[in-house]
């Protein structure tokens, strides 16, 4: 198991971690939980990185590295429900994640792994960055209309780039690359 792939399985370690300081009412708590996100996230760029850099990508870590983002970011975004994030809005980025994992699967049973596409990559880095704002305004370091606007912006890609993935679809299930 390379750097990056190592890299990526602490983001998904790091969720319960997450989790636990949001939930735990001591003060300063969601600063901590935040803090914890903030650098489990910035492994998603190192482990990128780090990949590249060495050309060791693998198989395990491009189906590895959004699994652990969607559990670091949908388990974040969920922790601030009803304090800073309306359900409705987490509810549908949740959504369109459990849809696309499903197009994954169904491509892979067909021996196609679907890489991550720009629009894919922008999805996370807008999630990434309402989920954090999220945080900070749970911990009340602004108001909560920030997140929330950052929120819908996260919804809006998130959604598009789903279209986006969905209609490549057709193309990769015949082994094509997509446009």
């Amino acid at each position: 198991m390379h750097l990056s792939d190592q890299l990526t399985v602490a983001r998904a370690l790091s969720v319960p971690v997450v989790v636990v300081l949001f939930a735990w009412d001591f003060p300063g708590h969601d600063y901590w939980a935040t803090g914890v996100f903030a650098v489990a996230m910035a492994t998603d760029w190192l482990d990128g990185w780090y990949a590249r850099r060495t050309d060791q990508s693998s198989n395990l870590g491009r189906l590895l590295d959004p699994v652990a983002d969607k559990l670091l970011v949908m388990a974040t975004l969920i922790m601030v429900v009803d304090r800073v994030l309306p359900a409705w809005m987490v509810a549908a980025i949740v959504a369109r994640e459990f849809l696309l994992s499903g197009l994954r699967l169904a491509a892979l049973e067909r021996g196609v792994i679907i890489a991550a596409r720009d629009l894919g990559k922008l999805k996370t880095g807008t999630q990434a960055l309402a989920a954090g704002l999220a945080g900070l305004a749970a911990g009340g370091a602004f108001s909560n209309d920030i997140a929330w606007w950052t929120g819908l912006v996260a919804l809006l890609i998130t959604w598009i780039s789903g279209v986006d993935y969905f209609l490549s679809a057709p193309r990769l299930f015949r082994g094509q690359q997509p446009a």
